[in-house]
Formats: C-alpha cells, sequence, structure tokens
C-alpha cells in the first residue's frame, strides 16, 4: 500500500509539472507572439523597447515620434493598455514632443487578439527603479496641495478640478490617470527621473520636492 501511494504521488507531481509546462509554453507564445506583432507593424520606428534611454539631447529625443515603451510593464496597467491598443485615444492634445502642432490621433488600432498579445509582450518590459508596491492610490490631501498649488501641475496637463475638466495641453492628460498609470511609476519617475526618462521637457522636483510629497502627489495623480 504504501508503495501505491508513493507512485500516485509521483503520477500526481509528474502531471503537474507537465501541465505547468504546458502553462508556461503558452504564456512564452503569448509574449513571443506579441512581440512579432509589435515588429511586423514597426512600432519600434517611433517607440523605444530597449532600456534604459540613453539620450543625452533633445535632438536625441525628437529622432522618435512616440513615447518610450521600455519601461511599459511598470508604468501602464494592463487592463488599460490592452483596450486602448484596440481603440487608441489621444493622451497628449499635441502631438509627441511638440509645443505647436497638434497631435492627430492616427496610431494604429490593433484586433482583439493582437492587442492582447502585444500587451503580453509590453507588460515584460520593466524598469528595475519601478519598485511595486510603493505607492497606494488615494485622494492624498498633501499631494492634491502640492499639484494644484505648490507645482501648479494642471499648467501643462489636463485634470478634473471639480466637475470641469481643466489645465494645459503640452504635457500628457491626467484625467484618467489612475485607469492609465501604476502609482510605483509616477513616484519613481518624479523621484529620478533621469533613471526613467533623462531628457525632458518636464521639471525636475528631486530636491525641490521631498520624498514624503512626491509619494503623496504620486498617490493623488494614481487616484484619478
Amino acid at each position: 500500500m504504501k508503495w501505491i501511494k508513493v507512485y500516485q504521488k509521483l503520477i500526481v507531481v509528474s502531471f503537474s509539472m507537465v501541465f505547468t509546462g504546458i502553462l508556461a509554453g503558452t504564456v512564452n507564445a503569448d509574449v513571443a507572439g506579441g512581440q512579432k506583432i509589435f515588429e511586423a507593424k514597426e512600432c519600434g520606428a517611433c517607440h523605444l523597447t530597449k532600456g534604459p534611454n540613453q539620450d543625452k539631447t533633445i535632438e536625441d529625443k525628437l529622432k522618435r515620434k512616440g513615447p518610450d515603451l521600455w519601461f511599459a510593464g511598470s508604468k501602464f496597467k494592463k487592463e488599460w493598455l490592452v483596450k486602448w491598443l484596440q481603440d487608441p485615444k489621444s493622451i497628449r492634445q499635441m502631438a509627441y514632443n511638440s509645443i505647436e502642432k497638434k497631435n492627430p490621433g492616427d496610431h494604429s488600432k490593433l484586433s482583439d487578439k493582437e492587442a492582447s498579445d502585444v500587451t503580453d509582450y509590453l507588460m515584460t518590459l520593466t524598469s528595475i527603479d519601478v519598485v511595486s508596491g510603493t505607492i497606494q492610490a488615494k485622494k492624498d490631501l498633501m499631494g492634491k496641495m502640492v499639484f494644484e498649488k505648490k507645482q501648479g501641475c494642471y499648467g501643462c496637463h489636463l485634470s478634473m478640478r471639480g466637475a470641469k475638466v481643466a489645465g494645459g495641453l503640452t504635457g500628457p492628460s491626467l484625467v484618467d490617470a489612475g485607469k492609465r498609470l501604476q502609482g510605483d511609476w509616477i513616484y519613481a519617475y518624479l523621484k529620478n527621473p533621469q533613471a526613467i526618462i533623462p531628457v525632458k521637457r518636464m521639471p525636475t522636483y528631486a530636491g525641490v520636492l521631498n520624498d514624503s510629497e512626491m509619494k503623496s502627489v504620486a498617490a493623488y495623480v494614481a487616484s484619478f
């Protein structure tokens, strides 16, 4: 009886390992498939996927027509990214890296399957500078005060001010930032922007805001 039980346990373990391998192979296939779709559609012509970013000047940055994606898995929420790729809506009112031209809103649409596979691939692209579990989204009062009064972030970013959408057009909209962005990424970007996007038009807040203020702003924006 003892040997029979041992044999049965070995069968269960072996089946579990095979099943896990099948699942892992499926996941890897989806990621590989998503990367192939990304490359076939030449998305890399506009987006950087291999980091960290090595830009030195604004001229380096202007060579690309879209934002960096080498940290997409640390920045975006998966559910939002899948839906956006299926039906892209302009996040920036102005064209990328422009303060003069309007965003044409002509980003390519993907089918449901393509969007799912490409998202699986993009979610594997992460930054070691973004530490998961650091920021919890909440209506942080300090964050609101810094965002609206101390720094006036709405000067460049659209956001909800009461029941109305208001703000500048040169930066990406933050109206639905909580659906789109991970709070941990917002904090990492505020804390050490050079590690994420070394050349940018957005001001650097390290040394201007203390760590507590940056965490509060990240939590506040992540609650939008």
